[in-house]
């Protein structure tokens, strides 16, 4: 059996899968006993299809890559605008000021081999080469030179554009060269073709970070053994184990009994049956993530879709304040459109003055305009997954109710998430509900995604004003005219209606008592990991 890998027989008699019968008559303090040194947590992963940082491009992931990885800056839970020092301890821009250089500290990857330049570049250069989502996010960067063995330059193509923001993301998560090309990785310019590497990385890491994985088994779980060369001293835990646990009603149940110490998918009723009881609490945050409604511009996919009214319709025909009430419990606000609720020139009254509301009688104006006073037909894909407690699968039943009210009728199309995100990054979908989270926290991360890779995806041919639009704002140094731009891209995009954001979640994860350092992040990983403590 491989080091640090816990096979399904060993699980069982750890967590109680195979006793169950006899494991429910013991209390909750024999379970935590069982395990010390073992954190358990029970989420739905159903979304995880690769953890090879340069490929990452689902929901789940980012928890586990960022207990895996080390980047050369990061964010520090509660400051989403100020990057704090990683692997990098210092940076500054060059002298010509074409560049940022890094000055590496003395880290180490888990194999004990420090952390240097060479393999930095080695990691920057093989997102870029492997041409995958995440090398959207580091567009801006030209290339990226070895100054000396803890120093390293990142040259970029537009030096007044924002970039700290995206190098935090765990997509940046710095690899061991040697380790990763001994399975097959390669940087080269041809590595999307040549590169060997993500079936090894899929189940193991060649990280910096606190924790390294040991195994990940699709839908069942992911394993992780702590990194006793961690460089910020050692993690909390010498194992985590992530359970992928669907159903919210078995997460509610296993996080009474102690079968798991925190339950991420439970829907707000079930959160609220816990209330005072002793040895469990839930931890709140607003995340910076959202689900959204993405609609076609093609008319090859669908005639009505193609007509902007007809998207407005949608839009006003969707009970938004049912969604988070009903739905969620109140556990979640909106945004106006790309930018979360958090992000400049986005609040909770942006959403009211210029956002989408339900008004069933402008939606049936709005269908007359666009040549549909009976409604239309149209198709929605969406993953066997679940999102703050919420079901992909409830979600479209409200939005075919909803939009059933106007004449609009909604074909539900559930999919396996590798098929879904295949269906939808080829623009294939007709229409698609699916997540947004961030990778890094940039405001022109938001925006420039939109209009880019989204609008690529739904088959939007972006107007040249918008994407100047966009352009200006990214360089503008004045803030209040930055602002007004900023709003001004909301009203934009709203106004197009491809775009329509149903909800964005306040976490409301339960932990048990045992583990008291346990510190939420809206920074796209939903919890940091290396940091938790029992």
């Amino acid at each position: 059996m491989r080091q640090g890998w816990m096979g399904r027989r060993e699980l069982a008699r750890l967590i109680g899968l195979g006793g169950a019968a006899i494991a429910a008559g013991l209390p909750n303090h024999v379970h935590a006993q069982a395990r010390r040194g073992t954190l358990v947590l029970g989420i739905d992963i159903s979304d995880t299809i690769s953890l090879d940082p340069a490929r990452m491009a689902q929901y789940t992931p980012p928890m586990t890559l960022n207990a895996a990885y080390g980047s050369l800056v990061t964010f520090e839970t509660g400051d989403y605008i100020n990057v704090k020092p990683s692997l990098a301890e210092s940076w500054a821009r060059t002298a010509d000021g074409k560049a940022i250089r890094f000055k590496l500290r003395e880290a180490k990857f888990s194999t004990g081999n420090p952390v240097t330049a060479d393999d930095v570049k080695w990691t920057l250069d093989r997102v870029k080469n492997l041409k995958d989502q995440p090398a959207l996010y580091i567009a801006n960067v030209e290339r990226i030179e070895v100054v000396d063995p803890r120093t390293v330059d990142l040259y970029l193509k537009e030096p007044n554009e924002p970039v700290l923001g995206q190098i935090a993301s765990p997509t940046n998560g710095i690899l061991e060269r040697k380790v990763v090309e001994a399975q097959g990785g390669t940087s080269a310019a041809d590595a999307n073709t040549t590169d060997k590497a993500t079936a090894w990385l899929n189940e193991n890491s060649a990280g910096a970070g606190a924790y390294r994985l040991a195994g990940w088994q699709r839908n069942v779980q992911i394993q992780l053994v702590r990194n006793p060369h961690f460089w910020k001293g050692m993690p909390g835990f010498e194992r985590i184990m992530i359970r992928h646990m669907s159903e919210s009603a078995a997460q509610l149940l296993a996080v009474q009994r102690g079968d798991i110490d925190a339950a991420f998918n439970l829907i707000p009723e079930q959160v609220a049956t816990l209330k005072g009881q002793p040895g469990l609490r839930t931890e709140r945050m607003v995340s910076l993530d959202f689900v959204y409604l993405g609609l076609t511009h093609s008319a090859e996919l669908n005639k009505a879709l193609a007509v902007k009214e007809a998207r407005q319709a949608i839009g006003a025909a969707i009970d938004f304040d049912g969604i988070r009430d009903s739905l969620l419990g109140g556990s979640a606000t909106r945004c106006a459109s790309f930018f979360p609720v958090g992000m400049r020139g986005s609040t909770e009254q942006t959403t009211r003055e210029i956002g989408y509301q339900q008004n069933l009688d402008r939606a049936r104006m709005l269908l007359q305009k666009a040549g549909f006073p009976d409604g239309f037909e149209f198709e929605v894909s969406y993953g066997n997954a679940a999102v703050n407690g919420l079901s992909y699968g409830v979600l479209a039943q409200k939005l075919q109710g909803d939009l059933s009210r106007v004449g609009i009728r909604l074909k539900l199309n559930p999919m396996d998430q590798v098929n879904l995100r295949t269906q939808y990054t080829t623009a294939k979908s007709t229409a698609v509900i699916t997540f947004w989270n961030p990778a890094g926290i940039e405001q022109d991360f938001w925006a420039k995604s939109s209009i880019d890779r989204v609008a690529t995806r739904l088959r939007w041919d972006v107007p040249a004003d918008l994407r100047q639009l966009v352009r200006d704002a990214i360089l503008e140094q004045d803030k209040e005219k930055q602002l007004a731009m900023w709003i001004e891209y909301q009203k934009r995009m709203v106004d197009t209606a491809n775009l329509m954001v149903l909800f964005q979640p306040i976490y409301q994860t339960v932990v048990r008592d045992t583990v008291p350092t346990f510190p939420l992040t809206a920074a796209g990983m939903q919890v940091e990991l290396q940091h938790a403590r029992p």
